[in-house]
């Protein structure tokens, strides 16, 4: 976020109750949330169902954020949630309904954007993580993806900094190979 000071006065007033303060939280919000949720999802239309759906948790939950830690940690916690979420519904609804695809409409690996794969390959890493080694998730994704620094990524998944940093150099192990073979 561009400038936290803001933000984060806005987060306490919202969670104090305060419904101006939310709406103008939200919309200061947005268009980073719509970029955070883009590094999740490969297709811009996910991403943006995705960010409606943060902002739609953020305002129903503005009341758990109690100020201990940063509100862009506590977003961030919400962002990840949400984009996993959206990723197993698009997962569940193609596995239901499969789609027989056209010639004229199939995708040319060509151009299909490296990016938008590596995402792909990302999520279902995770996915199988989360099956495999579920307490090694949250920190590969608050340090990885999320990007925050090493104490406050501890602090939010709620672990000391030593078990913190074990955790993610084995999330870490675990995912390379998924992802290199993929």
């Amino acid at each position: 976020m561009r400038d936290e000071g803001p933000v984060e006065e806005l987060a306490r007033h919202a969670a104090a109750g305060d419904q101006t303060a939310l709406d103008r939280l939200l919309a200061e919000l947005r268009p980073d949330v719509v970029r955070r949720c883009g590094r999740f999802l490969p297709c811009r239309e996910d991403a943006e169902e995705a960010a409606q759906d943060v902002l739609l948790q953020v305002a129903r939950h503005i009341g758990a954020f109690e100020g201990r830690s940063r509100f862009g940690t506590w977003l961030y916690t919400v962002v990840a949630n949400c984009c996993r979420q959206k990723y197993r519904e698009l997962k569940r609804r193609a596995a239901e309904q499969p789609v027989a695809i056209e010639p004229a409409h199939a995708v040319d690996p060509r151009t299909t954007s490296v990016i938008a794969g590596s995402r792909v390959d990302l999520l279902e890493a995770l996915e199988r993580l989360e099956r495999e080694h579920p307490n090694l998730v949250a920190p590969l994704v608050y340090r990885d993806i999320c990007q925050l620094d090493y104490a406050e990524a501890a602090e939010r998944a709620g672990i000391p900094l030593g078990t913190f940093k074990s955790r993610l150099h084995e999330a870490r192990r675990q995912v390379r190979p998924w992802l290199t073979s993929l």
